[in-house]
């Protein structure tokens, strides 16, 4: 069975668990673990009918629009993702929730900050773990992992942050600006070295330090009813490993 998981290196670890079916990669020169896991909830025509109908705010930061959600949800899936947790991650036990939400991509490619237009983390933290649940279909996006050229950094842990953030300043100054677009695939910048494609009730959960960018193939609808209706929709969560 395929799962939607693009890389030149063999998986390190694939099952099946109570009809989910997971996969492990380790991508680029690091190797940092991605963890892949299909039919997560097997409720996903219920929680995409809920993110429908979910009240959406701005976010600081990120591209569109969130609305909190019980991480309860998570308990659906939630014993074999501790288990990959600790098999593959170093984690001990269960784990914490900082934050889950329904998210819908919003902002318009000319529209997108500096920061938006590139690859990026989400902390530098050992124990921060990201997880992305798709909801929509296959084709309609993903998530890719990337080596940022000038560094060779595929991860920023905390020693690289000042390092990392001074090459990107660099970057802008021997490339100039990003485009006004998602950032997909490889530049002067940055080399993509693997991607999960999203598929109904995939989930994917990788570090927070892992350098990554949403697959955003199609520009969401400028206005509201057309992004409710169908717009990108994932629920993102960020996960505290217990040690």
């Amino acid at each position: 069975m395929n799962l939607g998981v693009t890389n030149v290196h063999k998986p390190v670890a694939e099952g099946e668990d109570n009809g989910r079916r997971y996969r492990v990669e380790r991508f680029g020169r690091e190797g940092e673990p991605v963890i892949v896991i299909d039919a997560f909830s097997g409720r996903i025509a219920e929680l995409e009918a809920a993110a429908r109908r979910a009240r959406y705010s701005p976010v600081v930061g990120y591209p569109g629009l969130r609305s909190l959600l019980d991480p309860n949800y998570l308990r659906l899936g939630g014993p074999l993702l501790a288990r990959l947790f600790a098999e593959h991650l170093g984690f001990e036990g269960n784990f914490g929730v900082e934050s889950c939400a329904f998210s819908i991509v919003a902002a318009r490619p000319a529209d997108l900050t500096p920061m938006q237009r590139r690859p990026h983390y989400d902390g530098t933290r050992p124990d921060l773990v990201a997880t992305v649940h798709y909801t929509g279909e296959e084709g309609s996006g993903g998530t890719a992992f990337y080596r940022h050229r000038r560094t060779g950094f595929e991860t920023v842990r905390p020693e690289r942050a000042d390092e990392y953030e001074a090459a990107v300043k660099a970057d802008e100054a021997a490339f100039g600006p990003l485009p006004g677009e998602y950032y997909y695939g490889d530049t002067d910048r940055y080399e993509m070295i693997g991607e999960v494609e999203a598929a109904p009730d995939r989930l994917v959960a990788y570090r927070g330090w892992n350098l990554h960018s949403g697959v955003v193939p199609t520009p969401p609808p400028s206005d509201p009813d057309g992004l409710r209706k169908s717009g990108r929709v994932t629920i993102n969560a960020f996960l505290i490993g217990q040690r």
